[in-house]
């Protein structure tokens, strides 16, 4: 038995020795806030009650009774529903241009890729001047079209759009990386042969390049989802939340419970709410698609 163990360490020592410091930081950093906001969930802890107290599933009935919460929640759904299809699509288009370019191929991939380089908080500022009423090009845009002076961050009804489109000029780029990455994998003979037998450019993209890049469209939509539920920096650059809720997001709406109402408790009932939802939409990628949308 001892022989077995140590032969054991002395095959896989060195491997778990590489991924120990790795381990320990993931276990610091990711597991046991995890574990300490489900047990936090569990407790009644504010400014009132500086000493936790038991109220069992209490603060998570107390959410279903919020309406800034279901509120939230609606604006983080919509949130997702109008940045992701949009990103893919638009990221999927810039990889065709890029992949198929001749001539500036890297410029072109240089230039999509260039917004993700800037930091989220310099986005945020950058933006946030586009957006100023009166001074701003896509406020000035905004008021031309509709013949009256329009605040595109002060309006509940375009403050979301306004926040889309950011967002997706973000990430549009981050994820063509990875549609590039899947195209450069399919066999050039396969467009060869389709050319061969008079195949035009746009069905060679519905028959071949679609469902040969679906995995990496499963990849990425799972990356865009959980990236639509974790943004809280533009937020308190752009808008916090304003105006009367209108682009207040979950994360956002976190942060805001913990540390300017300090509500510990009702903020890690959210927090697991989150981690659950992000849990089950990651599960689909192993548990459900990826099986379905893999071609031999």
């Amino acid at each position: 038995m001892i022989a077995g163990w140590s032969e054991k360490l002395r095959r896989n020592g060195f491997g778990w020795g590489l991924v120990l410091p790795s381990l320990l930081f993931l276990c610091l950093f990711t597991y046991y806030p995890m574990l300490k906001s489900v047990w936090l969930s569990l407790y009644e802890k504010n400014l009132a009650t500086p000493e936790p107290i038991f109220v069992g599933f209490g603060n998570y009935a107390n959410l279903l009774k919020d309406p800034v919460f279901i509120k939230v929640f609606g604006n983080n759904i919509w949130f997702a529903i109008g940045t992701v299809p949009t990103s893919l699509g638009l990221a999927f288009l810039m990889a065709l241009f890029a992949d198929k370019a001749m001539k500036g191929r890297g410029l072109a991939r240089l230039a999509f890729f260039y917004p993700n380089m800037i930091p989220m908080i310099a986005v945020a500022n950058i933006w946030l001047f586009l957006y100023t009423p009166h001074f701003g090009l896509f406020a000035r845009l905004a008021s031309w079209i509709a013949e009256q002076p329009i605040n595109l961050l002060g309006t509940p009804n375009t403050v979301m759009g306004a926040l889309m489109f950011m967002m997706v000029w973000k990430e549009a780029g981050y994820f063509m990386i990875f549609y590039l990455a899947g195209m450069q994998q399919i066999p050039k003979d396969l467009y060869e042969a389709a050319a061969v037998n008079g195949v035009g450019a746009l069905a060679s993209i519905r028959r071949i390049t679609i469902p040969l890049t679906m995995p990496t469209t499963l990849f990425v939509a799972v990356v865009a989802i959980t990236n639509s539920f974790k943004l809280v920096d533009h937020l308190w650059i752009m808008t916090k939340g304003g105006p009367n809720n209108a682009s207040n997001l979950l994360l956002y709406y976190i942060y805001d419970t913990t540390f300017n109402f300090y509500d510990q408790g009702m903020a890690a009932s959210m927090t697991v709410v989150m981690i659950v939802l992000l849990l089950v939409i990651s599960s689909m990628q192993f548990f459900g698609w990826d099986r379905k949308i893999h071609y031999e």
